[in-house]
């Protein structure tokens, strides 16, 4: 009997021992690519990842010109191909990431504002797939500017909940 009580005490604790990510559609059936809400269970190992910028996309054009960065659909491709290649590192993946805010500089070419739908292109290739289903929640906001310089238009910063 004892025997019996280990064993189910032991199971218990290692099925309660799994992270657990749910994820919180948005009200009525939106679509829109973000979630809510994420919950996490306690045991999750969360990583901060900090923020990414774009690289290059010409790099013979003049450093910090527009030419050098392009526009932000081209620059948050950048920023998510670099987050990419960390999360290889860090063992996750872009399924892992449950909160992102995302930070843009208003686009002169765009009168000032921020290109969100530029960036939404870039962001809907990544999150709401069907090859990568989970949405983050998510913030966007439009600031004055970018330690980058001049042209730089996008910084993403993410958290991900690391699966064990």
């Amino acid at each position: 009997m004892k025997k019996h009580v280990l064993l189910a005490a032991v199971a218990l604790f290692s099925a309660n021992s799994f992270a657990e990510v749910t994820r919180h559609a948005l009200p009525n059936n939106n679509p829109f690519p973000i979630s809510r809400a994420v919950e996490v269970t306690p045991d999750t190992t969360l990583i901060f990842h900090a923020g990414m910028t774009p690289g290059p996309v010409n790099a013979e054009a003049e450093k910090g010109s527009r030419e050098y960065y392009g526009d932000t659909e081209t620059q948050a491709l950048s920023v998510f191909k670099r987050l990419e290649g960390s999360f290889k590192e860090l063992g996750v993946g872009f399924g892992d990431v449950i909160k992102m805010q995302v930070f843009m500089v208003g686009d002169p070419e765009m009168g000032g504002k921020m290109d969100f739908a530029g960036f939404m292109k870039s962001y809907s290739k990544y999150f709401g797939t069907k090859e990568q289903p989970n949405k983050p929640s998510r913030s966007a906001f439009q600031i004055a500017g970018l330690a980058g310089g001049p042209n730089m238009l996008i910084e993403i910063e993410v958290v991900l909940a690391k699966p064990e």
